[in-house]
């Protein structure tokens, strides 16, 4: 899920950043990347919240008599709530040498339980694919274009002085909005602390989550929100931007000027200046696009396709390389070209900008949806070039079974774990090129049958 600042992940609903803010593997593309804020897959931020289970609260206790005593899970379940309790009282133990207090403690863990649909939800990510043209058919849809526009106007003054501060476009920021909960209806309604002391504790990456977990009690500790009211996808991304809490702690601000960071509430100040606040911490260029897309020339050299190549726009139109309109891109600084649907898909000249939205979430889907949600918020056309829409996504074992069948015949890939990185990138344009395919490098369904 993504503020997962994102190591963490998600797409959901609204697309979040959450469901894409998830692990960053070597491999190259992440399943979802942890965001500053994490989207699980809700930051493909992927599908409607699951409704956590209410339970029954006891009466309130003292301050006092609450520190007494040791937090209690209600167990609804007698076989999963019995383990979940034990992890619970052993977490508390590491909660307070961080510096937990056992009050914040108590009042965190009140009737909280172990959430199989949370479990459930992280471990059936894998195969959730989408092509990047159903991805942007979405992200920036007439529909949500229209949101956007009406966002921008209903928030235009506060937008106006968040762009003064942080030198990020107003439409940038209400992009990343969109995207993560669109516009504020999809910010989740899960219990955070639940969710994550779930995956902490059964999740397949404990290490991380319990680490979102020690973070989110300590700004329950602060006094930013109350446990009840600390709310967000199932994989720990909250507000409207969908931040995860280590980047919460980490970008947050107090924009208002009460006194707290709320990126809960109706009221979504904090929230939109945070995330401009997190992309100038990383360096967003103002003036600067994300991205412009461009065509290339016939017999195009697909081995400069590679974000590890950077151009100029002067050097880049010396090869052929122009914007859509056939001019010569301008001189925003040295740029990459993207090609995420192949040779026969839209290209992209990218800039340092593009890395500092891929800060919120690393795949590539997520950063083009949201510079191009910017661009048509800004009054800017679609996507011109067409995409290969006969073709579909390949599903996780798809993608293992490309690696193996390149492995073997000749082609390594350096591991097999249904993830296209720069290595299967590699091993795809060495295979392509042996066969006079165009060496794209694009993980199509043509080219598993090809090897098949």
């Amino acid at each position: 899920m993504r503020s997962w600042v994102k190591t963490a992940l998600c797409l959901g609903a609204a697309m979040s950043a959450a469901e894409a803010q998830a692990n960053i593997t070597k491999q190259g593309a992440p399943a979802a990347t942890l965001r500053p804020l994490v989207r699980p897959e809700a930051g493909a931020r992927d599908a409607v919240q699951l409704a956590a289970a209410t339970t029954l609260r006891p009466q309130a206790r003292s301050a006092a008599a609450e520190a007494a005593k040791p937090a209690i899970v209600t167990p609804t379940d007698a076989t999963a709530n019995r383990r979940f309790l034990a992890w619970v009282e052993g977490f508390q133990s590491r909660a307070r040498a961080q510096g937990i207090s056992q009050t914040t403690l108590n009042r965190a863990f009140r009737d909280v339980t172990y959430d199989p649909l949370v479990i459930k939800r992280d471990r059936n990510q894998s195969e959730y694919t989408k092509t990047i043209w159903e991805y942007l058919d979405s992200a920036a849809s007439d529909n949500r274009v229209k949101n956007g526009a009406k966002a921008l106007r209903q928030n235009r003054r506060v937008l106006d002085r968040i762009e003064r501060t942080y030198g990020v476009d107003k439409e940038v920021v209400v992009a990343v909005w969109g995207l993560e909960s669109n516009y504020g209806s999809h910010r989740g309604d899960m219990d955070i602390v639940r969710s994550l002391a779930t995956l902490a504790f059964d999740g397949r990456r404990g290490k991380f989550f319990e680490s979102q977990l020690i973070a989110a009690l300590k700004i329950l500790q602060a006094g930013d929100v109350d446990a009840r009211h600390m709310t967000g996808s199932w994989a720990g991304a909250m507000g409207h931007t969908q931040f995860i809490p280590t980047s919460y702690l980490a970008y947050a601000v107090d924009f208002t000027g009460d006194g707290k960071r709320d990126i809960w509430s109706s009221d979504p100040s904090d929230a939109l200046a945070s995330t401009a606040a997190y992309l100038k911490r990383f360096g967003w260029v103002k003036g600067q696009p994300w991205g412009v897309e461009v065509t290339l020339p016939r017999g195009f050299n697909y081995a400069l396709a590679s974000r590890k190549i950077k151009k100029s726009p002067g050097d880049w139109a010396a090869l052929g390389v122009k914007g859509i309109d056939g001019r010569p891109v301008p001189n925003y600084g040295s740029g990459s070209i993207l090609l995420p649907a192949g040779g026969k898909g839209a290209a992209f000249m990218i800039f340092k900008n593009f890395s500092v939205i891929e800060r919120y979430n690393t795949a590539d889907a997520y950063v083009i949806g949201v510079g191009h949600l910017s661009d048509r918020l800004k009054g800017g056309p679609k996507i011109q070039s067409q995409w290969p829409r006969g073709d579909r996504a390949l599903t996780f074992s798809e993608r293992k079974e490309m690696q193996q069948r390149l492995t073997r015949a000749g082609f390594n890939t350096q591991g097999v774990d249904g993830r296209i990185g720069p290595n299967t990138i590699a091993a795809i344009r060495a295979f392509q090129n042996a066969q006079g395919l165009v060496p794209d490098g694009y993980a199509s369904l043509s080219l598993l049958k090809k090897l098949r």
